[in-house]
């Protein structure tokens, strides 16, 4: 079985053949995908941090694989989750569902 960096690092390859994808960091220097120039999905340690809908953060907090998501202290942002490498199965549609949410604002 693949180990989280190993399917990062899958991912990351997947989606950088993809129009308009490039690597980037977010919120300071973890690894991260963005799409023309956005960032969708950031890699952290076991963990990789999506932004979403709101409501599709709340369902997959809900349910357990995800937890909410702040880049600092204390400070959640309501639009971000981490899903951990537990659920690393769902982090590809994850990265789709993300990067269409990004890529249409």
């Amino acid at each position: 079985m693949d180990d989280a960096q190993t399917t990062w690092e899958r991912l990351e390859q997947a989606e950088l053949e993809l129009d308009g994808v490039s690597r980037g960091t977010g919120f300071g220097r973890s690894e991260g995908l963005r799409i023309r120039g956005k960032i969708y999905a950031i890699r952290r340690d076991d963990e990789l941090i999506f932004k979403l809908p709101a409501e599709r953060v709340e369902a997959l907090v809900a349910s357990g694989a995800g937890r909410p998501w702040g880049p600092g202290a204390g400070r959640i942002m309501r639009e971000w989750v981490a899903v951990s490498g537990a659920h690393r199965s769902d982090w590809a549609s994850l990265a789709g569902e993300a990067r269409a949410f990004v890529g249409a604002r």
